[in-house]
């Protein structure tokens, strides 16, 4: 027997609309009653974890989920399915990923819409998702995030649509694999990163978007108790010149800087070399980090802050290059 663990975290594949068209959370999950066609030796093993909106879920609560998902791989499940809110849905993925060994697969989904609309594509996820966490190329790939037939890795999918059902895509490189009727089918490789288990989140990191004409105002507001700042730079990696002083306090009281493009596609990188350009900040002690999108880079620095990663050793692992 094939034995997955499904735990059910709530959002919108587990909601109802009214009458009005007003989604809420729902007193029972609609998924626990649904009918699915999966292979006689797929046992489920059901657990409600959490039944909150994603935007309620923490770095605290994906912690929960971590260590859950520990549990469940010591005690031998064949792999384990994630349902999961939209709007966080791409934070939690990737914190999983991050803080897990990838022995058995760990598959998340959602539904853009809730189980009584029209068109509802929540039980057909559901079903998705346990295909791929039952199938045995799935192993080794890490987190993985399956929607509308497509399988993406948890490092670079992201949301790009508020409510259409293909919402969720990977910019530059493209899902690894598809759900057909036989099941998964997976067409590329991504390269491995180090797991990072932690025990505890105990790091306080902001994110800030940069824009023309920004100084350093919000740098200045931020209190002594941020550990870590991620930027949505400008283009490639630059930033106005008048949030330089701004940036080297941060740096000068030992608070790590990530920048991250706030480009939908490409990677951060230091090309330019003037006043706010790329090179001179990763001179000031900037650290790049190429492929992720600001709210990944937020967790990744989470992760790494709350493992004790610091000075280069950080640096490297952050910068995502070849992780």
């Amino acid at each position: 027997m094939r034995k997955i663990l499904v735990l059910h975290t709530g959002g919108t594949i587990s909601m109802t609309a009214d009458e009005s068209g007003a989604v809420a959370p729902s007193t029972t999950n609609p998924l626990l009653a649904a009918g699915m066609h999966l292979d006689s030796d797929i046992e489920l093993e059901v657990e409600e974890i959490f039944n909150l909106p994603s935007p309620h879920v923490t770095p605290a609560k994906m912690l929960v989920l971590a260590k859950r998902i520990r549990r469940a791989q010591m005690a031998g499940v064949t792999g384990v399915v994630v349902t999961h809110g939209t709007d966080t849905l791409e934070e939690t993925a990737y914190f999983l990923d991050l803080t897990l060994d990838p022995q058995i697969p760990v598959v998340v989904t959602g539904a853009m819409r809730s189980s009584n609309e029209i068109g509802s594509d929540g039980v057909y996820n559901y079903q998705s998702a346990i295909k791929v966490a039952a199938s045995a190329g799935a192993r080794g790939k890490g987190c993985l995030v399956v929607m509308n037939d497509e399988i993406h890795t948890a490092r670079f999918v992201t949301k790009t649509h508020t409510t259409n059902v293909a919402t969720f895509r990977t910019p530059t490189f493209g899902p690894v694999g598809l759900v057909t009727k036989d099941g998964a089918r997976f067409f590329q490789e991504l390269i491995n990163q180090e797991a990072c288990p932690i025990d505890s989140v105990d790091a306080n990191v902001v994110l800030i978007k940069a824009y023309a004409g920004m100084d350093g105002t919000l740098f200045d507001l931020l209190p002594d108790s941020v550990d870590g700042v991620v930027i949505e730079a400008l283009g490639a990696g630059n930033m106005p010149p008048a949030t330089l002083p701004a940036i080297q306090k941060l740096l000068d009281r030992h608070v790590p800087v990530v920048l991250v493009s706030r480009c939908f596609n490409g990677v951060a990188e230091p090309v330019y070399d003037y006043a706010g350009g790329g090179i001179p900040l990763q001179k000031q002690g900037v650290i790049f980090c190429q492929g992720l999108n600001g709210q990944k880079a937020r967790i990744k620095l989470i992760v790494a802050l709350s493992a004790g990663k610091q000075g280069e050793a950080l640096a490297q692992y952050v910068n995502n290059a070849v992780s």
